[in-house]
């Protein structure tokens, strides 16, 4: 692992972008994006607006991992995809899946706290009806049931031959509750935030909450602590994206690429529920899967999408408190366990 690199060397070549979306997703309509030049190409500093400077460091360190540091092996050079369904009517769901052509899986987002369960009941079947019996659906709670409510909108979604059901409550305590609950159904419980979001990343796995890992590599701090967590965890994984531009999708593909096993189509083809790119190559699901590649923006798109003044100097800000809580990590850390 090489050091981290000085500020000045990050602010050199940041560019901040605002990317519309498609559909409103995570109560969104913009994505905005910080992208960085290291010496191994293009990577991307991303998180949410939301994220306190701490919990975007962690974003940093991947973004500095990905640009700074020669990638892992490769196993594969593909990596099949789920279709992401947003919080859309019934009547959208055939639309939304026509934007990832070939992919057998579909995420489909419920729990939405200002939706009814029905609500929810009537687009995951709009997506079987449009996948068809042999198609794959998972869903995806982002933590926002309790017990109760969870267990209830499992029975009432399971007749729609559920892959699995993702994050359908917040706190470890309620994952393994939950899963003691719904075990007989055989419906497996998967976490993501419990995970991503958690000060002990392998909590979720030691108290036995959950069946599957959903792992992403920006939130994780990077391909290769993402990869020390999957091997630790000892469970099987997803790796999933952030509503990165392709620019970040490349590195979860790159963690993906990495990943030994891989039994689970993953959630790297968001760059379709995005207006527009970075790139005039975007990271776009082709047959079912995604490329493993880097990828170079383009200058061009760059400018037509940069974010306006004021956003542009909140993300440099943020970048510098974020560069700063790494500094005082590595000065925290002893010599001999750093990279490790």
């Amino acid at each position: 692992m090489s050091a981290t690199p000085h500020l000045d060397e990050l602010l050199s070549t940041a560019r901040v972008v605002a990317l519309p979306l498609v559909t409103r997703f995570r109560r969104i309509d913009v994505r905005e994006a910080m992208l960085l030049e290291g010496p191994e190409g293009w990577t991307e500093f991303s998180p949410f607006t939301e994220y306190d400077d701490i919990e975007a460091s962690a974003w940093l360190a991947a973004a500095i991992d990905y640009g700074w540091n020669a990638a892992p092996p490769a196993l594969r050079d593909r990596i099949p995809v789920n279709a992401t369904v947003p919080a859309v009517d019934p009547d959208s769901v055939g639309a939304v899946l026509a934007r990832f052509p070939g992919c057998r899986t579909a995420k489909v987002k419920v729990a939405g706290g200002d939706e009814p369960l029905s609500a929810d009941v009537a687009r995951v079947r709009a997506v079987r009806e449009v996948l068809g019996a042999e198609g794959r659906i998972r869903v995806d709670a982002n933590g926002g049931w309790n017990v109760d409510e969870a267990e209830h909108a499992i029975h009432a979604l399971a007749p729609f031959d559920l892959e699995y059901v993702e994050q359908p409550c917040a706190t470890v305590e309620e994952l393994a509750e939950i899963r003691r609950r719904t075990k007989y159904m055989g419906i497996p419980i998967a976490a993501d935030e419990s995970v991503r979001r958690a000060a002990d990343p392998l909590a979720v796995a030691e108290a036995g909450a959950a069946d599957l890992l959903v792992i992403k590599a920006q939130p994780l701090g990077g391909v290769r602590r993402a990869l020390e967590i999957v091997e630790r965890a000892g469970l099987p994984v997803i790796v999933s994206s952030a509503l990165d531009t392709s620019v970040g999708l490349a590195m979860g593909a790159q963690l993906a690429a990495s990943v030994t096993s891989l039994e689970y189509d993953c959630g790297l083809g968001t760059a379709s529920l995005l207006a527009a790119d970075v790139t005039r190559a975007p990271l776009l699901p082709e047959h079912g899967s995604v490329a493993v590649r880097r990828v170079l923006p383009d200058p061009d798109l760059l400018d037509r999408h940069a974010a306006g003044p004021e956003r542009t100097e909140w993300w440099i800000e943020r970048l510098g408190r974020a560069h700063a809580v790494l500094a005082d990590s590595a000065r925290d850390t002893p010599t001999s366990s750093r990279g490790h």
